[in-house]
């Protein structure tokens, strides 16, 4: 026999007075569903849906229910179809909307898909399904920096202490985000090693002074290596050896060499000063006197040169006449030679006294008296005294003809 026959229900309805020969004939499990006041039992689905649709749209779910109507929709109510297909295009909608973003300028979007790789995006608008696609976004273009600072081991077998700093950004967004399980970590390993490596094969002067400019080049172009070989994706820009240092223990030490460098190098550089200063010099006077001596060269070979010209000119005129020739040399050679004496003495043949004249003191007598403002005596009056005085010695003497004269 049905829980729920018509006959049952119809005489359950029927006898409203019986209850307990209505509920005897009931059959049914979960009670008396079409009794509205009966809150026994779990809700219907229906009414489930209804409700929600009612506070989705702001409409009363539930409707009125006939008396004998059992599950069926009334007036105010929604199918199911229509509703199901409401919600399915609200899901829709969400998951569309869900899998819009933007990538910026400076960042580059790689795209997974169940796991595997898809693509790499650029900057723009991007749209992947959410729950299937996996997107990372990574910035490429912000230079970033790390540093470490190190005791490490020379070539000489000294310790030194290294401060080093490294600039990087992505180079490849790609290998950043999925070759590597640590690319930080990585590029730190790497540059410890690339640091280690070349300070082990320098010397600890070169390290601690002029030498550190080489070793970071040197280190970035090892570390690159290691960093491609890795394949982490990581461009280095630039590697500094900010600070070098000996150990604090004997650092004193290290200073005072440092020290007498810093006086050797200044001291070579005082004499290098000196020499470039002196040797022009030398070299200038060594070239002047050279030109000296040659324009001396050149003006005695001149020289002699027109004396001999001179000389062969004055022979041709000698051999024209003899006398007169010697005549006037002579007389040329007395004139040449007393014109630069400021003296003059007379001698008279025979006698035993001998005359001077002191034109040089007249003549100095003469420039002081000018210069104090009194009159001396001039040239011309000195050459009229002298010949005045010749004179009266030679007619003082006996003989005219035995008389001699000089000037």
């Amino acid at each position: 026999m049905a829980w729920n026959e018509p006959g049952n229900s119809g005489g359950s309805s029927g006898n409203d007075g019986n209850n307990d020969g209505g509920n005897k004939g009931n059959k049914d499990p979960w009670g008396n569903r079409n009794n509205n006041n009966n809150s026994d039992g779990p809700p219907d689905f229906d009414e489930i849906v209804r409700n929600l649709f009612g506070a989705l749209t702001g409409k009363k779910g539930g409707g009125n229910r006939g008396s004998g109507g059992g599950g069926s929709n009334s007036n105010g109510g929604l199918p199911l179809v229509p509703m199901m297909i409401l919600v399915a295009v609200v899901v829709v909608v969400a998951f569309i909307g869900k899998g819009f973003g933007v990538v910026n300028e400076q960042e580059r979007a790689v795209v997974l898909r169940f796991g595997s790789y898809i693509e790499t995006k650029g900057p723009g608008l991007r749209w992947n399904p959410p729950l299937i696609d996996k997107v990372f976004t990574e910035n490429v273009t912000r230079v970033r920096l790390w540093s470490t600072q190190e005791e490490m081991l020379t070539k000489d077998l000294n310790i030194v202490d290294i401060k080093l700093s490294v600039q990087y950004s992505i180079d490849s967004a790609e290998d950043f985000i999925l070759r590597v399980k640590s690319p930080i970590d990585s590029l730190q390993q790497a540059a410890n090693s690339a640091l280690r490596h070349v300070v082990g094969s320098a010397l600890m002067h070169d390290v601690l002074t002029e030498g550190r400019a080489a070793i970071a080049i040197e280190v970035r172009s090892r570390l690159q290596e290691y960093l491609n070989a890795y394949t982490t994706g990581i461009l280095v820009d630039k590697v500094n050896i900010e600070d070098s240092n000996p150990p604090k223990q004997v650092q004193g030490a290290f200073d005072d060499v440092i020290k007498a460098r810093e006086d050797e190098e200044r001291f070579q550089n005082e004499a290098q000063s000196y020499a470039n200063g002196v040797v022009p010099q030398a070299e200038g006077e060594s070239a002047r006197m050279i030109e000296a001596a040659r324009a001396y060269k050149d003006e005695v070979i001149a020289r002699a040169e027109g004396e001999a010209n001179r000389f062969e000119l004055l022979l041709a005129e000698y051999k024209k006449a003899p006398e007169v020739t010697r005549q006037r040399l002579y007389l040329e050679t007395v004139q040449e030679v007393m014109e630069k004496s400021s003296k003059v003495m007379v001698d008279v043949e025979g006698g035993n006294n001998m005359m001077y004249v002191p034109l040089d003191k007249l003549m100095e007598s003469s420039n002081i008296a000018a210069t104090e403002g009194r009159r001396g005596f001039t040239r011309q009056e000195i050459e009229q005294l002298t010949n005045h005085i010749k004179s009266e010695i030679l007619n003082d003497l006996p003989d005219p003809t035995s008389r001699r004269s000089g000037r």
